[in-house]
């Protein structure tokens, strides 16, 4: 007969002195259900006088048999005391010695039980976790004074959320705890097993996102250190003059960037929309209307592949400021970032170099340099196309998709530059084909430049960032021509919105823009090889039937 069959059997107390196996080991297979009604068999047997963690009759006019089992958290400050933090405990037994209990405190400890020690009947060792944070309970039948010492104790299982009132104190090895003498129960229960090996399933993991964090504490290090990065930025932005806002998630199109939109239909309006792929277009319309320094932190949503570096729901942080520039832009860009990884220092250390200055390619000068040819000239030509794929196949630059200019030269780039970057290094001086939305210049060669840079870490981009193209007439002009690289089936290339060119007719001031992808920045700062490790629930595939069984 299995171990689960035991315990339904004739004598009860035959069965506990016939098995030491929890009901907390029951097979995977049995139902929430049955595991719950186990659960509740088993601690009535120890609850004789506590009515919050038995089962009970339902008194009159009641529709929840069970509601005991869940109560209200309410603290009567005379036998509870105040409810305390593990920081708060941690503080106020600074000046204690090994040993030695703060008499005259009396607090209250809320946590899950991490893990449960029975020394002898008379001695047991919790671990609880609170809020992330550690600390040892110690219950002891002399100080205890509340109802039976063993009902409570039996009550208490590994998983479940507990509450705790005793003092303060110091362990005999000189750990901060809390020494049980008034109060230990149940808040809620945990009905089933929690993982003691952790989990190493990536399916598991990030399907079961809750499970991960109980079992695998580095999931929830990562994400507070993600919620520090994003207050350092904001910090660091605010203090500098930047406006926070916030610009639509919804709109008829999708532009500021070439990607694929996710489609929606609003039916109140009769019409198809678009979920954003970037702010830009928004913001730069807030510095037309007088604000000159404004970022927002925002989520964006990009319909295309899922990968080791790309969600198809992601965050950036934008900024635009009137009367920036290039340079400028650069050394806000060291500066927030070097910031970032000192304030991140103790709690991780990254093997990214921050600290030191940042390396710089000039772009159209590598390309030209690695290629052995004047690809300014060539790109000077109505239209390069089959002189570019011809560069390609030469040397094995392997294309896909539909062959236009920006897709070639960003081939290019990706193919001879890119994994150069290991350490932070500024790409700049683009040709002024990849940057529809910066502003261009003439250089000395006499070659078509943008004034724009990207940051690159561990051959990843991090940032893009541009002075801001601000003549209406030449940003139709750009336009047209991304309508035309869509009707050469490039469904990336955005549909021209007018809109914004006539916004610009009133005025953009000269302006400097950056964009930054916080996932990737907590991937470098947290050494997370995966954008999943960074993102509390990403997007999975769905599951096959089979694994749905």
């Amino acid at each position: 007969m299995s171990q689960n069959h035991c315990f339904v059997s004739v004598d009860t107390k035959m069965v506990l002195k016939a098995t030491s196996v929890s009901l907390r080991r029951v097979t995977a297979t049995t139902t929430t259900s049955t595991r719950y009604q186990l659960l509740q068999w088993h601690r009535s047997l120890f609850s004789t006088s506590t009515r919050t963690l038995k089962p009970h009759e339902p008194e009159q006019g009641s529709v929840d048999p069970t509601r005991f089992q869940y109560p209200r958290f309410a603290l009567d400050r005379g036998r509870h005391g105040t409810w305390s933090s593990v920081h708060d405990i941690r503080q106020s037994t600074l000046s204690l010695d090994k040993g030695q209990k703060a008499d005259g405190t009396i607090v209250t400890l809320t946590g899950r039980i991490h893990s449960k020690r029975e020394s002898s009947g008379k001695l047991v060792f919790y671990d609880v976790i609170q809020n992330g944070e550690l600390i040892q309970v110690v219950a002891s039948k002399g100080r205890y004074e509340g109802n039976s010492f063993v009902e409570a104790n039996h009550a208490l299982c590994r998983g479940d959320i507990a509450s705790f009132t005793g003092v303060p104190g110091k362990t005999n090895r000189g750990q901060p705890g809390v020494f049980v003498t008034r109060e230990m129960r149940v808040l809620t229960p945990c009905l089933r097993d929690i993982p003691k090996a952790g989990l190493k399933d990536p399916e598991k993991r990030f399907r079961q996102r809750h499970l991960d964090m109980l079992v695998n504490p580095h999931v929830s290090q990562t994400l507070r250190i993600r919620a520090e990065i994003i207050q350092y930025i904001r910090r660091f932005l605010e203090d500098r003059g930047f406006l926070e806002v916030e610009t639509p998630v919804l709109a008829d199109k999708a532009g500021g960037a070439s990607a694929r939109p996710f489609m929606t239909r609003a039916h109140a309006l009769g019409m198809d929309m678009q979920l954003r792929i970037a702010p830009e277009l928004y913001l730069k319309q807030l510095v037309i209307g007088g604000m000159d320094r404004v970022y927002e932190i925002g989520k964006q949503f990009r319909n295309e592949g899922i990968d080791a570096d790309h969600n198809p729901e992601f965050t950036t942080c934008e900024f635009y400021q009137a009367y920036g520039n290039l340079e400028g832009l650069m050394n806000d860009t060291e500066s927030m970032l070097r910031g970032v990884a000192q304030s991140m220092h103790d709690k991780h250390e990254t093997k990214v170099m921050f600290d030191k200055p940042f390396q710089r390619i000039h772009v159209l000068d590598r390309l030209e340099s690695v290629l052995n040819l004047p690809l300014g000239e060539l790109l000077k030509y109505e239209d390069p196309t089959d002189q570019l794929v011809a560069i390609c196949r030469e040397h094995r630059v392997g294309l896909s998709g539909p062959l236009t200019i920006p897709r070639i030269l960003d081939k290019l780039i990706s193919h001879f530059i890119e994994p150069e970057c290991k350490q932070p290094t500024f790409l700049y001086n683009h040709p002024i084909a990849l940057s529809p939305l910066a502003k261009g210049s003439i250089d000395e060669k006499g070659r078509a430049i943008a004034a724009r840079f990207e940051l690159f870490v561990d051959g990843k981009e991090l940032v893009n960032a541009y002075e801001e193209l601000n003549d209406p007439n030449e940003q139709r002009i750009r336009f047209e021509q991304q309508m035309r690289e869509r009707q050469q089936g490039d469904i990336e290339a955005p549909i021209p919105d007018t809109a914004f060119c006539d916004a610009l007719e009133y005025g953009l001031p000269p302006t400097a823009g950056w964009g930054m992808g916080i996932d990737r920045v907590v991937q470098i700062i947290t050494g997370s090889s995966h954008i999943r490790e960074v993102l509390a629930f990403p997007v999975m595939r769905p599951l096959s039937s089979s694994e749905n069984t």
